[in-house]
């Protein structure tokens, strides 16, 4: 049988959003790779799938690789999950990726959820050329000098960070790109309290003020 790992995409949030062929190949794989135990054995028992896991995070990823690659040469097959959404975007696992083609075992990539294109399509705003930047650094100093630099393009700009940082790099959007750059906050999708956001920095910064929100988000912002 040929080694095959597989990509599989999970929901961002709403266990409804997994694909009838992620389900599959989570039933039929000989093995899952996951980023962290608790999540996973969470969303596993949700579908009753029961498998044997084995975790490739930021952590662990070169010390474990290589016993993993060498189960998938016996001709065994493994899905790659991450906590949420579509592995390897801004997530671990390029580099068993990245050996794994080196061993010519099939990477197969199984589409489905993913929190950057359903911020996009739910923002209101073109984004026919958009430049994903994704995480800022959490060093206040290289963040800043990370948003001057992006005030520099004019085009749709998605990032990414943690949800106790939204509150100051709403600030930061503020003083440094200005607070009437078009925004889209893109907050808890999938889940029973997503919401957009829509409208201009200094308006969003004021929301996240007033409402205290703390939560998974994407942030769409578009240079003039």
């Amino acid at each position: 049988m040929k080694s095959k790992l597989y990509i599989v995409s999970t929901p961002i949030g709403n266990y409804e959003d997994i694909t009838l062929r992620a389900l599959r190949i989570l039933k039929e794989c000989d093995f899952i790779i996951c980023e962290e135990f608790k999540e996973a054995r969470r969303f596993l028992s949700h579908y009753k799938i029961e498998k044997e896991l084995f975790s490739v995070n930021e952590h662990n990823e070169n010390e474990n690789v290589n016993d993993l690659i060498l189960k998938l040469l016996e001709g065994k097959t493994a899905a790659l999950i991450s906590d949420c959404g579509t592995p390897l975007f801004s997530d671990p696992g390029h580099l068993l990726v990245d050996i794994a083609l080196q061993n010519r075992i099939d990477v197969i990539p199984i589409p489905g959820a993913n929190s950057l294109l359903t911020a996009l399509v739910g923002s209101g705003l073109d984004f026919e050329k958009f430049y994903y930047y994704g995480w800022l650094s959490p060093k206040k100093d290289i963040r800043r000098k990370q948003l001057l630099d992006l005030r520099k393009r004019r085009e749709t700009i998605v990032l990414l960070d943690t949800p106790y940082r939204l509150k100051s790099l709403m600030e930061d959007i503020v003083k440094l790109l200005g607070s009437n750059i078009p925004c889209v906050l893109a907050f808890e999708l999938t889940k029973e309290n997503e919401k957009f956001y829509r409208g201009n920095a200094g308006n969003i910064l004021n929301v996240v003020e007033k409402e205290k929100l703390k939560g998974e988000f994407v942030l769409i912002i578009k240079n003039q």
